[in-house]
């Protein structure tokens, strides 16, 4: 699965994001750490776009091909393939 350019471009502008790429087993995973930030992100699917809001900031991007799950829990974006 490839990482979206959008999530990439986010975590280079706020050195508070930590974005995380994973292979195991058979299965990918992109996982993004919005750190200690005053508000919980939330993400919404519309199509094959995710909105993810952080705050006063908001990301979209293409969910990769692949990808079977994405979810955000205590703070953390994660997209499952």
């Amino acid at each position: 699965m490839e990482m979206p350019s959008e999530l990439r471009d986010a975590a280079g502008d706020d050195e508070a994001i930590v974005v995380t790429e994973r292979e195991y087993d058979g299965a990918s995973e992109i996982v993004v750490d919005f750190g200690p930030t005053a508000a919980t992100p939330a993400v919404d699917i519309v199509g094959d776009t995710a909105i993810v809001v952080a705050g006063d900031r908001q990301f979209e991007f293409h969910v990769p091909e692949g990808a079977r799950d994405v979810t955000v829990n205590g703070g953390v974006l994660t997209i499952q393939g």
